[in-house]
């Protein structure tokens, strides 16, 4: 049962919770492409056909596995692999993924959540928990968090329970006293409930739950979920 007089801090999720991801991650796959379009052809050719970019990220995760869950050193990697393949130049790397992360820091937001932001954090600690690599300062949202956890800084993603334990340490909370808020029914609900934390489902689209014990609350905007805290 949803029990706001129990929650102390917010934990969020950020990408399909405060913006659409996809067209974020569009948006910097072509930035990226454009950029080695101009200084590594073959890769750029090569990185933008989905089915070869896929078959790198598995060999990347293949050879590297503890990537797997840090999307920058995933990236990285990528690239790297594909200028190694296209026999072009190894240095185009770094400042091609530095193309690629800037451009992924170019969020388009929902409407409701700046304002739903605002009015969260004039009354709870928030803080970003994520398995992505977007920044919370750098997509002009800083001063709304505290800070933020990753499944790159602690080597698991959710729903794995270490980095909902990870996230309750840093806010200086028992896991019982953090709520945490994610679009995601299985990595968002399902983790922070079996690590013992309220959940609340961003369910935008008005999807049917089908993954278990219901979470404590459902709510289709950030507003309501604002008003069924009170604030």
């Amino acid at each position: 049962m949803f029990d706001p007089s129990k929650i102390r801090a917010i934990t969020l999720d950020l990408d399909d919770t405060l913006w659409p991801v996809a067209p974020t991650i569009a948006g910097a796959e072509r930035a990226m492409q454009d950029w080695l379009g101009e200084r590594a052809p073959r890769t750029a050719a090569l990185l933008a056909h989905m089915p070869q970019r896929m078959a790198l990220r598995d060999a990347v995760v293949a050879q590297t596995p503890e990537c797997a869950h840090d999307m920058s050193a995933l990236r990285r990697n990528i690239i790297a692999l594909a200028l190694a393949q296209s026999e072009e130049p190894d240095h185009w790397c770094e400042p091609a993924f530095e193309v690629f992360y800037a451009a992924r820091q170019k969020v388009t937001l929902y409407e409701d959540a700046q304002p739903a932001l605002a009015r969260l954090a004039a009354r709870f600690p928030l803080l970003a928990l994520t398995n992505g690599n977007a920044d919370v300062h750098l997509v002009g949202l800083g001063a709304y968090f505290c800070g933020s956890v990753g499944a790159h800084t602690r080597g698991q993603p959710k729903p794995h329970r270490a980095i909902f334990d990870a996230a309750a340490q840093h806010l200086a909370c028992s896991n019982e006293e953090v709520l945490h808020v994610g679009d995601d029914a299985r990595l968002d609900v399902v983790g922070a409930m079996a690590a013992g934390m309220q959940a609340v489902w961003l369910n935008r689209r008005g999807a049917s739950w089908a993954d278990g014990p219901e979470p404590h609350l459902t709510v289709q905007t950030l507003d309501a979920l604002c008003d069924a805290l009170g604030v």
